[in-house]
């Protein structure tokens, strides 16, 4: 193999030329042949029996070129891209330019690059941090959890739905005169208020009393999910079969006592404020690194091949499709679901894939700017850390994890850290971006 030529031909995009000399060419074809020879058969000769002279008279001169091409360029173009010291973010455009058994073989590798990221004032991003001052109205919600799961059912019979009540209907959904599909349902339990069914329906069966029947009329919203019914007015044919409430106990220490691990009121609100406020500075934390990582984006002003946004995308959907499959769903039913399709779905991810390449970018070309290094102890303790949460030992994890990307991934999260440490809180940013 030989190099020729490596040129920049445009933003983040370089053509190699390669050659590959007769002699290596040569025998590449000989070691396709022998590959297909068992394969081939000519009308006179036994199958697997023929030469590759007889072969290629049959079948033309070049009959096993692309399979030698096809098993030189792997190795060839790995080694003029590591010659080139290129980062490959895409796989590369091949044609051959030209091939004969005098002269070998000359390939056009049209190479899209990593891009060369500027980044500056990463150090000092001002972003704002207010943690939540947590209220008695804050404890009261938490409390209040405790009495629903302490509350005592109570069947009412004499008088009609309200608010907030449990009843339990039948129902029949219709368009016009005709029923339509999955607009049926029997002892179907509800609660008066939770938004459940689709708007207006739950607020039509306030007023009514056991027993009754009456006709529910609604229209589906035009984003509904079942896109054939999105729009449509529907009527619902109802009957009310139950109705019950919850009754909440009365807060006190016997209640506390029961249902908690504390002997009064007053040691169960001091621990949820506690947990609340821990909770609340976890939060402000996390909003204040979100800030800065943002900050940190909208400073990467650089063309970034649109091949890695698309990849992103890729990854993003194989997870979705993953978390898919571990409810026993399927893409294709989901789009049937949400009335989406292929290109539609990707869009939905197209800001944040945006966002992420480009964060991506900026905190390796931090990482290089800063110099960090991963140490062999730290990348041991990390393979360790993944190895323990698999039940498997580091050298099965060093099999299965390519070691570069993940010392990078490493390097990165460094970058993070450094980031996050310089960054200076300033609640007048927010403020700043609001006018």
């Amino acid at each position: 193999m030989s190099l020729k030529s490596s040129n920049k031909t445009d933003v983040n995009t370089t053509e190699l030329v390669i050659s590959i000399d007769p002699v290596a060419f040569e025998a590449a074809v000989e070691k396709e042949f022998q590959r297909q020879k068992k394969n081939i058969q000519i009308k006179g000769f036994r199958k697997g029996k023929v030469s590759r002279k007889l072969a290629e008279r049959e079948f033309g001169e070049g009959a096993f070129y692309e399979g030698a091409i096809n098993a030189l360029l792997g190795p060839e173009l790995d080694a003029a891209v590591q010659e080139t010291g290129l980062q490959l973010v895409d796989r590369p455009n091949v044609e051959v330019t030209s091939i004969d058994k005098e002269n070998g073989v000359e390939i056009k590798a049209v190479c899209v690059t990593k891009p060369e990221i500027e980044i500056a004032d990463y150090k000092g991003i001002k972003a704002p941090k207010e943690v939540k001052e947590i209220s008695d109205e804050d404890i009261d919600k938490q409390i209040d959890i405790i009495r629903k799961k302490n509350a005592r059912i109570v069947s009412v019979d004499d008088r009609a739905a309200q608010m907030d009540d449990e009843v339990v209907i039948d129902f029949e959904g219709f368009f016009g005169d005709e029923a339509f599909e999955g607009g049926k349902g029997e002892d179907h339990p509800l609660r008066l208020g939770s938004g459940q069914f689709i708007p207006g329906f739950e607020d039509q069966i306030v007023g009514h009393n056991i027993g009754d029947e009456f006709d529910v009329n609604v229209t589906f919203p035009e984003d509904y999910q079942m896109s054939d019914y999105a729009g449509k007015e529907a009527t619902f044919k109802c009957k009310l079969k139950s109705i019950s409430y919850e009754e909440l106990p009365e807060i006190n220490d016997d209640l506390i006592k029961d249902a908690t691990e504390f002997d009064t009121v007053e040691e169960y609100r001091n621990d949820i404020k506690t947990k609340l406020e821990e909770a609340a500075v976890s939060q402000a934390d996390s909003a204040f690194e979100n800030a800065v990582m943002t900050a940190l984006i909208d400073k990467v002003d650089a063309p970034i091949p649109n091949c890695m946004y698309e990849q992103r995308i890729d990854a993003l959907m194989r997870s979705f499709e993953q978390q898919l499959q571990q409810q026993g769903m399927d893409i294709k039913l989901y789009f049937q679901y949400t009335g989406m399709d292929m290109d539609s779905f990707r869009e939905t991810y197209r800001d944040r894939a945006v966002s992420e390449v480009k964060l991506r970018l900026a905190l390796e070309k931090i990482a290089d700017l800063e110099n960090i290094e991963i140490s062999e102890e730290e990348l041991n303790n990390g393979l360790g850390e993944i190895a323990a949460a698999n039940n498997i030992d580091v050298e099965t994890v060093k099999r299965f994890i390519p070691l570069d990307e993940y010392t990078t991934d490493l390097r990165v999260q460094k970058a993070i850290e450094l980031v996050k440490e310089n960054a200076v809180v300033d609640n007048t940013v927010a403020e700043e971006k609001a006018e």
